[in-house]
């Protein structure tokens, strides 16, 4: 199928692809501030082990859908690269995955911070 690479390079390889899409993708970028404000947040109003579980999910699975997001795009351009009703279709509608995605986090994160939030300040 393909080259046989160690499992060293294999997480290389990986790590590469985060790197170029958080040079390339602005959106990457805005997923990840939010992500760690997120953190720092969870960490402030000291979220329990399950919402620590729910919120770790829930930042993976934006990102995991960003970068699948942009590997569509990516695959899109280089096989029409002409403006094709097709592809965009294809990309209009991974962005949308990705649109619901984020719009999930920010329900989970008013489920899991607000309550906490309340308490804090009254």
């Amino acid at each position: 199928m393909g080259l046989r690479h160690s499992t060293t390079k294999s997480f290389y390889y990986a790590f590469c692809g985060i790197k170029t899409a958080y040079k390339n993708e602005p959106n990457l970028k805005i997923h990840i501030f939010f992500a760690v404000s997120a953190l720092l947040t969870g960490a402030v109003l000291k979220l329990s082990a399950t919402e620590w579980l729910i919120l770790a999910f829930i930042i993976f699975w934006v990102i995991s859908l960003e970068l699948l997001n942009t590997i569509l795009e990516e695959l899109v351009d280089l096989v029409s690269p002409d403006i094709k009703p097709h592809a965009k279709v294809a990309k209009d509608v991974s962005a949308a995955v990705v649109l619901l995605s984020a719009i999930l986090s920010v329900i989970v994160g008013i489920i899991l911070f607000l309550p906490k939030l309340i308490l804090l300040f009254n």
